[in-house]
């Protein structure tokens, strides 16, 4: 019988980052200690890659997955640069696993923007200010508009068009900007449903509307809690008609299939 080596009380070593892997930290660090600003070109290819000690060809692998997660852009015949580095650019990978589970399982998705937005309403009824208060309040009034116009039942799009910015303008009056980017994210994958929902139940349109009043008024009153709850109970109503019609077919037609854009 082979004797078998005693248990050794050293860790594991980590197995060596790869080169690609060294090239992607190594740039982000730069981002981070401010070596490298946003609209900075990267310096060129061969004294980069010196700078790093790794090969050209893993730089330019590292660069590429920068390029992907939004850090960096090539310019043809021009170099590299970091990018603005705005949170819609850098929130793409996460864009796209939300098209993907939005397709497979949109309840899961919904349930998070729910998580989200109950809390970015709760933030705003802290930190909006009157002005911006009085500016969600304007983008109702253009839903009342609209629903006095019988737009209801000829342009639901253009009801949810507002919806999705009063949604936005909560997020963004919450004051945390990465809380912002994700709801923004998020809210657009979810418009289909939206649409859905208000082509399948006659009236919701309106219901919705007083939905996004009683959210105002408790952002209004600088209530976290009540505003909390409020943006709560309003997801939750999509999330519960996404849930029910889980092995539904969404209907054919040009409006629920239109591609809006991430607000």
């Amino acid at each position: 019988m082979i004797p078998l080596d005693p248990p050794s009380d050293q860790p594991a070593a980590s197995p060596r980052p790869s080169q690609t892997d060294l090239v992607v930290a190594s740039i982000l660090s730069m981002v981070e200690s401010g070596q490298l600003s946003a609209g900075d070109r990267l310096p060129v290819e061969k004294d980069l890659a010196e700078q790093i000690g790794v090969s050209r060809g893993s730089l330019r692998e590292g660069v590429r997955a920068l390029a992907v997660l939004g850090v960096v852009e090539t310019r043809q015949g021009d170099g590299t640069y970091v990018t603005a580095l705005d949170a819609a650019r850098l929130l793409g990978p996460l864009s796209w696993f939300a098209d993907r589970q939005m397709d497979a399982e949109p309840a899961q998705l919904l349930n998070v923007r729910r998580v989200l937005e109950a809390e970015s309403a709760a933030l705003a009824a802290r930190f909006a200010s009157d002005e911006q208060i009085a500016e969600m309040s304007t983008v109702l009034d253009r839903v009342d508009a609209l629903l006095e116009a019988g737009a209801e039942q000829s342009d639901i799009n253009a009801i949810i068009d507002v919806d999705t910015e009063f949604h936005r303008l909560i997020a963004q009056f919450s004051g945390n900007p990465l809380l912002a980017a994700l709801v923004n994210s998020l809210a657009g994958r979810t418009y289909r449903t939206r649409v859905w929902r208000a082509l399948e139940e006659r009236g919701v349109t309106a219901d919705t509307q007083a939905e996004h009043r009683a959210i105002l008024a408790a952002i209004e009153r600088h209530d976290p809690d009540r505003a909390r709850m409020r943006m709560h109970l309003h997801l939750l109503a999509v999330e519960d008609f996404a849930v029910a019609h889980r092995a539904d077919t969404a209907p054919s037609t040009s409006d629920a299939d239109s591609d809006a854009p991430a607000q």
